[in-house]
């Protein structure tokens, strides 16, 4: 099955009104943490809510926009990709150092990251930093003596509607990784171009634990399912065994970077 071209002059905020325009009460993102015992689903809308109030966030408070460039020291996580989203919408380029890669943050003009990587990140004198608690109940941090802003209690207050003062446009960078640079509309492209290699079709319920996201990066865990009209479960310290199960009850159809019975893997042959 051919998914549609790209639209053109796409960039990843596109991917998010399609989505809204397509079915923006259906489940988007459902993300588990096994360790906390967290479940949370977010629809197109409530996913969108979050990108809304992040990017006006990341605008009115650091001024990001085109030319900005974000980093983010986050997991493989929902709040990790309201963020990424987030930073798209503004047209900035977003640094990954999902893999607790801490050496490149000196130059760019605002970090998120987790709690526990704050005090590596401000040893670096890293000056606009928010910090994520990734409270399973929303919760700001909690026994932080730092100078970093809370994420939590400073997004509740932006609008839920985003307008950034200059679009995105397709040429500017999106992204910026371990040598690798895409611009926004080759991340739109990239992502479409590896939905339609993995065999990752519309409707699909894309499963994925934390290690095979982290390695296949936010283009393939993120926006390859948003741009084939796929549907993500995330999945972080997944107990041993768990994820058929899970797999089962969340009725996925296909998985990335796993194999389970029953279900098609990605960009993987099927078994005769």
């Amino acid at each position: 099955m051919r998914l549609t071209d790209p639209i053109a002059s796409a960039t990843p905020a596109d991917l998010i009104a399609t989505v809204l325009r397509r079915d923006a009460a259906a489940p988007l993102v459902t993300h588990y943490d096994d360790a906390t015992g967290e479940r949370v689903e977010l629809s197109g809308t409530t996913l969108a809510n979050w990108v809304s109030k992040t990017a006006n966030l990341l605008q009115d408070e650091f001024d990001v926009g085109p030319g900005s460039t974000v980093a983010l020291a986050l997991p493989v996580h929902w709040q990790t990709a309201a963020a990424l989203l987030a930073v798209w919408s503004c047209g900035a380029a977003v640094v990954d150092t999902a893999a607790e890669d801490e050496d490149r943050l000196t130059d760019v003009d605002v970090v998120l990251a987790e709690q526990s990587r704050l005090a590596a990140i401000e040893g670096q004198g890293v000056e606009e930093l928010l910090g994520l608690s990734l409270h399973p109940l929303g919760m700001g941090m909690t026994g932080y003596v730092g100078d970093a802003r809370d994420f939590t209690l400073e997004v509740r207050v932006h609008g839920d509607h985003f307008a950034p003062y200059q679009p995105p446009t397709p040429d500017s960078p999106g992204l910026l990784l371990a040598g690798l640079q895409l611009t926004l509309g080759g991340l739109v492209d990239t992502a479409t171009e590896l939905a339609g290699r993995l065999g990752m079709v519309a409707g699909d319920r894309v499963l994925v634990d934390e290690q095979a996201a982290t390695e296949a990066g936010p283009v393939a865990w993120l926006l390859a399912p948003l741009a084939a009209g796929a549907s993500i479960v995330l999945s972080r310290h997944p107990l041993p065994g768990g994820l058929q199960h899970r797999a089962e009850t969340e009725g996925v159809t296909a998985t990335l970077g796993l194999r389970l019975d029953g279900i098609r893997e990605l960009g993987r042959p099927a078994q005769s």
